[in-house]
């Protein structure tokens, strides 16, 4: 085991995951057989139909080596309008396929007298412990992921991660929350991430260079450039518009280098926020829409509380080598 300290100065939600935003469900569809190891997760913004109620979102590029479908929508508009896919990076088309026929299943009109539908699928390259030229996601598997989804979700080598790395040791799903109070009201900020990058020397905990320590009692690997990568997504009960959104995605930028990263040339590493403090209806009644929203100072101490870490210990399960 590694002790790690808790990381920041807020504490977690009951679940320490991005479900302790109140609606947010995780689910995954996993493959694991022989040469295939590779996966979908599905986050769903909530119980609805996102197409109807969409939720404000924004995204930022850190480095665009990636494959993603649906982010210049949301640039765009700063709207989800399906789940969020994760999975591998030739399998996208599988997967935003499956998003857009589930879609028009809930709404037949979609194309016709309604708008068309933006999917939204990000992915990463699992081809080291992957047979990614199989092409083995289909839309079964995305409709697996989104009727599995929970609260209660399994984190790991699971769905989208089952066949990722990071550090030169096994990748995957994870997740975490943190609690602040603005206003004299309290908000819960979750984040998963799909991890698929970095060097072992470099990976650090907490401020420890865990990954010196942990080379020290490994064989040494071949020397290859990293070109890994990292989707982070952000969800928030905060009443954030998407500028504000965009804003908050920024800062993943800040926890993502304190963990060792450096954003290789083809490295594909984005962040998404999105909150679900209000709904936006896909036919508004009314041209003006009325909403609230935090002030913009709201995402700099969240961060600033993020990355200020308290005494109390807790323990972390010890990263596993690839195997």
């Amino acid at each position: 085991m590694l002790n790690i300290p808790h990381i920041g100065a807020l504490p977690a939600g009951p679940l320490n995951a991005i479900s302790d935003v109140a609606g947010v469900t995780v689910g995954h569809a996993t493959l694991a057989q022989g040469s295939i190891q590779t996966g979908v997760t599905v986050i769903r913004p909530h119980g609805g139909d996102p197409f109807r109620d969409k939720v404000p979102a924004a995204a930022t590029v850190f480095n665009g080596f990636g494959k993603s479908i649906g982010l210049v929508q949301v640039q765009e508009l700063g709207v989800l309008e399906t789940p969020i896919a994760l999975t591998n990076t030739l399998s996208v088309g599988s997967v935003a396929t499956a998003q857009i026929v589930s879609a028009i299943g809930d709404n037949p009109e979609i194309g016709r007298s309604d708008p068309t539908v933006n999917p939204l699928v990000f992915e990463c390259n699992d081809g080291y412990l992957n047979d990614i030229q199989a092409l083995a996601i289909t839309a079964d598997h995305y409709r697996q992921a989104l009727s599995a989804a929970a609260a209660d979700f399994a984190q790991g080598a699971v769905g989208a991660g089952r066949g990722m790395s990071s550090f030169e040791l096994k990748g995957g799903i994870g997740s975490a929350s943190r609690l602040a109070q603005v206003g004299g009201k309290q908000y819960c900020v979750g984040a998963l991430v799909l991890s698929n990058f970095g060097k072992l020397a470099a990976l650090t905990l907490a401020g420890r260079r865990v990954g010196e320590e942990l080379l020290r009692l490994r064989q040494p690997l071949e020397d290859v450039p990293e070109m890994g990568s990292i989707i982070m997504i952000i969800a928030t009960d905060a009443p954030l518009d998407a500028r504000q959104l965009g804003r908050l995605a920024t800062r993943c930028g800040v926890g993502l280098g304190r963990t060792g990263s450096i954003y290789g040339h083809g490295s594909g590493d984005l962040a998404l926020a999105f909150s679900t403090a209000q709904t936006l209806p896909y036919r508004p009644d009314q041209a003006m829409h009325q909403s609230a929203s935090l002030h913009d100072s709201f995402s700099i101490p969240c961060s600033k509380q993020w990355l200020t870490a308290p005494s109390r210990q807790s323990s972390t399960p010890c990263l596993r080598p690839k195997p």
